[in-house]
């Protein structure tokens, strides 16, 4: 009998510890990703100055490049300028925004990306697709996951901890997008791949029941290390679909409707979890979703956002046209104005209580 298998496009390297940094240029050329040490690091003009600082003696053949923003412009302008100068691979140095840009141009000029993540706040970290401003709002290219994952906990601990949490909502809101993923299989027949809705569920899962906080290296790890799961799953599916369903639909609505307005995507996510783990009926556990993103300092209603209760019943409303062709529990109940009131209503009454 043949042996039937497949490949999973996974990071070579998954670096997770205190001083991660310091060992990247060891680190790349015991990989052989990069023995020559010819790197083009990507950083922010702004805060990334100081790790520019700290990397660079460790880094004497990289090339330095700033990145002023989060936008297909500054993507395409960082390809541009490392084109054809024969590095070994391109580094991000950075937040979610930096490391978007920086796989995004690796791809463009075909280079191995590694991501230095100096926050955890959302799972893009390691996943296959960069989410980019553009004239049109933001959009999601998709692109080469990271040959190489280094998340230093000394620098995560320097972020601000509202970024750490928002990683919480992130991780925690692959729960929904599995049942969301799920529910489709019933009802119109799409295929759910069994291994990534395993490793997703697994990250959210080990997020949500685990009883450390921010503080803990502990549970900084496991957060990591589901965001990092959390990508992996999406390159095995070959799409979002393992971490994005109502809740992800929620969010790109509030980022549509109130442009400038809303708060951190783990932070809109997470709320849309819990909101869309009610709407199936699963009160429980929309209620322990509640309970342990409140326990981290995360928002669980809209109004802790800055968003009134008729306003996230627009973008509940609104949500379903985000991603045409996506089926989730909105699209499935395909509720009236009137009937998501009442179901918010009913939400932020079982929440409060």
């Amino acid at each position: 009998m043949p042996v039937l298998t497949r490949l999973i496009p996974s990071p070579l390297v998954v670096d997770i510890h205190r001083g991660a940094m310091d060992d990247l240029a060891g680190l790349l050329a015991d990989q052989r990703i990069s023995a020559s040490g010819k790197l083009a690091m990507a950083i922010s003009n702004g805060s990334g100055q100081a790790l520019r600082e700290k990397l660079a003696p460790l880094l004497p053949d990289a090339d330095w490049y700033d990145v002023a923003d989060g936008t297909i412009d500054s993507a395409v302008r960082l390809a541009d300028e490392i084109k054809g100068k024969r590095y070994d691979a391109v580094v991000g140095v950075g937040g979610g925004k930096i490391i978007d840009v920086t796989k995004y141009a690796a791809a463009r000029v075909g280079l191995p990306m590694v991501a230095v993540a100096t926050n955890l706040s959302h799972d893009g970290i390691c996943s296959p697709v960069s989410i980019l401003d553009n004239d049109n709002g933001r959009g999601s290219y998709g692109v080469p996951s990271p040959i190489a994952m280094v998340i230093d906990l000394d620098v995560i601990r320097e972020a601000p901890a509202r970024f750490v949490r928002s990683g919480i909502g992130d991780a925690i809101s692959n729960i929904s997008a599995i049942a969301d993923w799920e529910l489709s299989h019933r009802h119109t027949g799409e295929q759910v791949d069994g291994l990534a809705a395993a490793m997703a569920r697994t990250a959210g899962e080990s997020v949500l029941r685990h009883p450390g906080g921010v503080g803990d290296d502990e549970f900084l790890i496991v957060l990591a290390e589901a965001l990092v799961l959390s990508g992996i799953a999406m390159s095995i599916s070959g799409d979002t679909r393992p971490s994005s369903g109502a809740c992800h639909e929620i969010s790109h609505a509030f980022d549509l409707l109130f442009p400038g307005r809303s708060a951190l995507h783990g932070e809109q996510v997470g709320l849309g979890a819990a909101f869309a783990m009610h709407l199936r009926g699963a009160h429980e556990q929309s209620g322990l979703f509640a309970e342990v993103l409140r326990g981290h300092g995360l928002p669980v209603l809209p109004e802790e956002i800055g968003f009134s209760a008729d306003e996230f019943v627009r973008a509940v409303e609104y949500a379903p046209q985000t991603r045409p062709g996506r089926f989730t529990i909105l699209e499935h109940l395909d509720l009236s104005t009137d009937q998501i009131r009442d179901a918010y209503a009913d939400y932020a009454k079982t929440i409060r209580s």
